[in-house]
């Protein structure tokens, strides 16, 4: 086997450009963007169109504003297996890192063979989360500081790396691999090209915390898409909406 599930630690990120608009930098950070960029835009791309589709993905020019995590349990009456899912979002950065580190600390003091797993964690959400922290001034965690650790020595369940199967050009998304797996796919009203726009697009701190509790569900149900996936890597039948558990803490 892989992996055991109940070792496994899934969870996902939800990212936003640091400002609302390329228009909305100072000249300093506009100068900045248009040198990073520069070497990646298409010469039709124009600079404004650039900053609005591709900066939330860049930790140099972008935040973390949501973060949903989950793991895999036993009930204790029925030995059904079960998927405990909890979600924290917050318009501060580093309380919502700190709040995250806490929570990650806590699954990995009740696993002794606890490790990170998700969807193309390994080359996205994990460098940018240690990114940031170091933004912040904040210890990155020795179970998430891969650059200190020999190839064989990073525990991760990716499921983008294992659907790779060694073959690096291959590049297959969250909603595609549910779809071929046979995996219910996470239905939603929005989708990750949204986020910046719903948070970005509401005038007042009232208005983005009920987009961030949209991006929020939004994310939970990725977690949970992934987790499956993650299932039928190892032939387990999968969750149900019954066996998912929405916690609070």
């Amino acid at each position: 086997m892989l992996y055991d599930p109940e070792d496994l630690v899934v969870f996902d990120i939800e990212t936003i450009s640091e400002a609302p608009s390329f228009a909305s930098l100072s000249p300093e950070w506009k100068s900045l963007w248009e040198s990073k960029a520069g070497r990646s835009l298409l010469p039709s791309e124009p600079v404004e169109e650039s900053y609005a589709s591709r900066a939330a993905v860049m930790a140099e020019f972008a935040r973390v504003i949501c973060i949903s995590m989950g793991y895999f349990l036993r009930d204790a009456q029925t030995g059904r297996l079960c998927f405990r899912v909890t979600s924290c979002y917050d318009h501060d950065e580093r309380q919502l890192l700190q709040t995250f580190l806490q929570k990650l600390e806590l699954c990995f003091q009740r696993r002794k063979s606890a490790m990170l797993a998700g969807h193309n964690i390994r080359e996205f959400d994990v460098p940018f989360v240690c990114r940031r922290l170091l933004v912040h001034g904040i210890a990155i965690p020795s179970y998430l500081n891969f650059q200190l650790m020999k190839p064989w020595e990073i525990k991760v369940a990716d499921s983008f790396q294992l659907w790779r199967f060694g073959d690096y050009k291959q590049f297959t998304s969250l909603r595609l691999l549910a779809a071929v797996m046979r995996v219910p796919s996470p239905k939603d009203d929005i989708d990750g090209s949204l986020v910046g726009p719903l948070y970005w697009g509401t005038a007042d701190d009232e208005a983005r915390i009920k987009q961030l509790q949209r991006i929020s569900a939004y994310c939970t149900k990725d977690v949970v898409a992934t987790a499956n996936i993650l299932l039928r890597f190892i032939q387990m039948p999968l969750v149900g909406e019954e066996d998912v558990q929405i916690a609070d803490e």
